[in-house]
């Protein structure tokens, strides 16, 4: 098994994000961040099994960039459920959290794939 599996760590991350978006109260506002944060959530987890099928480095590094796109979304709702005061901050801390560093990896990663593109 690898050290550092990226796929696992994003299924891992919808499953927290998940039980973030099951504890929020019934009120219609937080029925639609949910919803929203449901779906970019659980996105990059599955466009990023698509960019290992990736037909070619354009599409790799498209793909990368749609889990980049869900991943900042994700985190930017986290960042109003909390300040709305629908979760306690210490709740959702460690998925914040997560959210950025996924953030940064795919940042990297697509910085990378483009340097590469260039090089080739």
């Amino acid at each position: 098994m690898r050290k550092f599996d990226l796929e696992e760590r994003l299924i891992s991350f919808a499953v927290a994000v998940l039980e973030v978006v099951d504890v929020l109260p019934s009120k219609y506002s937080a029925n639609h961040l949910g919803n929203q944060l449901a779906r970019s959530s659980t996105s990059p987890a599955l466009n990023y099994g698509e960019a290992q099928a990736a037909e070619s480095i354009n599409d790799f590094i498209h793909k990368m960039k749609i889990c980049l796109k869900e991943l900042r979304e994700t985190s930017i709702n986290l960042k109003i459920i909390e300040r709305r005061g629908y979760i306690i901050s210490n709740d959702i801390s460690g998925v914040r959290k997560e959210s950025l560093e996924l953030v940064a990896i795919f940042t990297k990663s697509i910085q990378t794939a483009k340097a590469k593109k260039l090089s080739a």
